[in-house]
């Protein structure tokens, strides 16, 4: 979360918008957060506001991201911007990270329409946005999507089946390429951290797929690092970009 933050920052600067970072005590009780948020939305300089999960214990995420107004939740949380992804409006905010992988396929002319999709991982965040994206009429949409979770059967038996693989489960390397129907197009949306004695930190990050035998079998794949991360957040400049100008209107 840490370095997600900071390079949220960077990216910021590079394309000339401002950006501020709130640090607060982890002893910051609810009632002060819901307070900070309240002031965020009613300065009309904030076009964005986010706040960078996980929180403490003490405080409750949902409370916190229903505070935010729907029109500066550019990370696309908010339960009416949830509602409108599901419905198919345009006009709120898609989740950054499933936006990334969509727009991903767009610029590398994935064919999705009548494609089977599978999204490995059911997460507010990445898997369930991710599916009812894949699932809407139009460009990058049309899918034929399937959702697998930690209850579900015979989990190689999707992924095989899979023209489109979206894998966001939070577990180190679990899809190998004997799970993937060769061919397919494989976005790796994990970032994992094992322990690696020859490394020069004593570890390195992978993702859910274990990209040495995935890649012999896809026809096209994302790194880890540096393939979701940076569009999660090209998508959140974008996003607050469209706030600013809708704020604005």
């Amino acid at each position: 979360s840490a370095v997600y933050v900071r390079s949220k920052g960077k990216a910021s600067q590079e394309v000339g918008m401002r950006s501020e970072t709130i640090h607060l005590p982890a002893t910051t009780s609810q009632n002060e957060l819901l307070a900070l948020v309240d002031r965020l939305n009613a300065d009309t300089a904030v076009h964005g506001i986010l706040v960078q999960m996980p929180l403490p214990k003490h405080i409750d995420p949902s409370a916190v991201i229903r505070r935010i107004t729907p029109e500066k939740d550019v990370d696309g949380f908010h339960p009416v911007n949830v509602g409108k992804l599901l419905i198919g409006e345009r006009d709120g905010f898609a989740p950054c990270t499933p936006a990334g992988v969509q727009e991903l396929l767009l610029r590398y002319g994935v064919e999705t329409a009548g494609r089977e999709a599978v999204v490995v991982g059911r997460s507010n965040i990445v898997g369930k946005p991710m599916a009812a994206l894949l699932v809407q009429p139009g460009r990058g949409g049309d899918c034929t999507v399937t959702v697998c979770h930690s209850r579900t059967r015979s989990l190689a038996e999707h992924t095989r089946r899979a023209d489109i693989l979206i894998v966001a489960m939070g577990r180190a390397e679990v899809i190998r390429g004997d799970m993937i129907k060769p061919g397919a197009v494989v976005v790796d949306v994990g970032i994992n951290r094992v322990e690696d004695a020859t490394a020069p930190r004593g570890y390195r990050l992978v993702g859910d797929v274990h990209f040495e035998s995935a890649k012999e079998v896809a026809s096209l794949i994302t790194p880890v690092p540096g393939g979701v991360g940076p569009m999660t957040i090209a998508m959140l400049l974008r996003n607050t970009v469209r706030a600013a100008h809708a704020l604005a209107a």
